[in-house]
């Protein structure tokens, strides 16, 4: 008499099935509340509920708690946004969504209110690299829930400098004008080239670059760190 194979899986589910007769049903009510809570925590994301959240201050991680002070400075220097979660364009991640019910769980609130530190680019704006998700706990503090995506340019700290305030700008536009300055050959415009002739053409160049510089912020609406690093329009 021959012996039929043994399928495993056929065993567990046989064995499952004797041991835990309402386990399925147990399975999917646990599964469907999670997909409402899922929803839920989406829906509060998305549409922005105000709010702030009274959170069991012992059971908080206190290395994330920051004061809006520190979130401007930050966004400033790296001409980030700070805004609704209303705003953001892209998908909340599954462990920012896991998070905040692990939060909520633990301290037995809903959480509302969300905030976003991101770029520009990563918020729907109205005209007028790495996201990082808070809950705000009052008194313009912030509790730090999650953060996903790429890490931002080594030097976008540096590249954005500029744009941090008048002055900073204005330095730019001079080292600027000095360099291309000095790749202009003086013997173009006279055959007997001088210190006067090269600052006669820097004053010159510069007087074009701020005129380009201008034109650009104005036509673009463009402006600096410190006014939009909490604004919800694009300009």
């Amino acid at each position: 008499m021959l012996l039929s194979r043994v399928n495993i899986e056929d065993k567990l589910r046989r064995h499952r099935n004797r041991s835990d007769s309402g386990m399925l049903q147990l399975v999917g009510q646990i599964l469907e509340e999670s997909r409402e809570k899922d929803n839920r925590i989406t829906g509060n994301l998305q549409n922005g509920s105000p709010g702030t959240n009274k959170l069991n201050f012992d059971k908080l991680d206190t290395d994330r708690i920051y004061h809006v002070s520190h979130i401007r400075k930050i966004c400033t220097d790296y001409r980030l946004r700070f805004l609704d979660t209303k705003y953001y364009k892209s998908e909340f991640p599954r462990e920012a969504l896991t998070e905040i019910k692990r939060l909520e769980r633990e301290h037995h609130v809903e959480l509302k209110g969300f905030k976003l530190i991101a770029p520009a680019g990563l918020f729907r704006l109205e005209n007028a690299d790495d996201p990082l998700l808070f809950a705000p706990l009052g008194n313009n503090y912030f509790y730090l829930i999650h953060q996903w995506g790429n890490d931002l340019h080594p030097l976008r700290k540096w590249m954005m400098l500029p744009f941090k305030n008048l002055f900073n700008l204005f330095l730019l536009i001079l080292a600027v004008s000095l360099a291309i300055t000095a790749m202009i050959p003086l013997k173009l415009f006279t055959p007997h080239p001088d210190a006067s002739h090269f600052w006669m053409l820097y004053f010159f160049v510069l007087k074009s670059i701020c005129g380009i510089t201008l034109f650009y912020a104005f036509a673009l609406g463009k402006n600096f760190n410190g006014a939009v690093w909490n604004s919800k329009y694009y300009n």
